[in-house]
Parts: structure tokens; C-alpha cells; sequence
């Protein structure tokens, strides 16, 4: 989450200074280079984010309308389904990562791999959440903690 708050920070700052410096005449070029990268960077790290969380990647009200074997079984299934798109996104990503290293970014010359990094990285992230969940939902049950509390 404070990844995520730091690229959300960092996207929202570099646009106000890119607007700012525009506006005054006397562009910052590079700018543009920061704002997208803190923007993927975002976008990605908040997706393995919001897959810890249950609020990505996830089919939720089919699942809830489930109890008992049918419930497992089909936690079991979407939680599998998201871990192979994981493990697809860390090795494309990965290979598209070391394919960046030939294409540069102007004007500051890096590699485009800097921004191609951040696909495995959410594919790491989003297969970590999900070995978390499937863990602790077949050791403790896949029902929602929150709806738990309420009935109480």
C-alpha cells in the first residue's frame, strides 16, 4: 500500500510541476518520462495490491452464493486461475523486461527495461497474495473475516 501511495504521490506531483513549468514557458521535458513511470509503476504495484486485498482478479459474488465443498472447490479454482496469470506475467514480463534493454526512452536515454520491470514485479506481487490466500483459506476457510464479525 505505501508503494502504491508513493507512485499515486509522485504521478500527482510530476503532472502539477509538468502543468506548472508549461504554463511558466520554460518546460521540464523529463517530466513527462517521471510521470509515466510513476504511473505504471502504480498501476502495476496496485494491482498485486489489490489482489491481497480481494478487490482485483477475483470473482467474489459467485463465490459467496457458495458454502462447504462447492465454495473450496471454487476458491481453489479462481485462486489457481490468477496464480497462472501471475507466473505468465513474471516470465513474459521478464523477457520483455530483458528485450527493454535495446529501445531507449528520450530524451534521458534509459532503457525502456526500467519501465518493463514493473510486469514481473506485479506478477511476483499477485503470486505471492495469492499463495497467501490459498494457505490460509484452506487452513482457516475462504468465507469473508468481515461478514464473520457482523453475525456476531
Amino acid at each position: 500500500m505505501v508503494l502504491c501511495g508513493v507512485a499515486i504521490t509522485g504521478f500527482t506531483v510530476s503532472v502539477m510541476c509538468d502543468i506548472v513549468t508549461r504554463t511558466i514557458g520554460r518546460p521540464w521535458l523529463w517530466l513527462q518520462e517521471v510521470t509515466m513511470t510513476f504511473f505504471i509503476y502504480g498501476v502495476f504495484i496496485g494491482a498485486g495490491t489489490a489482489t491481497r486485498r480481494n478487490d482485483h482478479l477475483y470473482l467474489a459474488a459467485l463465490a459467496e452464493a457458495m458454502s462447504g465443498r462447492k465454495r473450496l472447490f471454487f476458491e481453489t479454482f479462481n485462486r489457481l486461475v490468477t496464480l497462472a496469470v501471475a507466473i505468465a506475467m513474471m516470465y513474459y514480463g521478464f523477457l520483455n523486461f530483458l528485450d527493454g534493454f535495446r529501445s531507449l526512452r528520450m530524451p534521458s536515454m534509459t532503457p525502456l527495461a526500467s519501465l518493463y520491470a514493473a510486469i514481473p514485479l506485479c506478477g511476483a506481487l499477485v503470486a505471492l497474495f495469492v499463495v497467501e490466500q490459498l494457505v490460509n483459506g484452506w487452513k482457516n476457510g475462504f468465507a469473508d473475516p468481515e461478514a464473520k464479525d457482523t453475525s456476531a
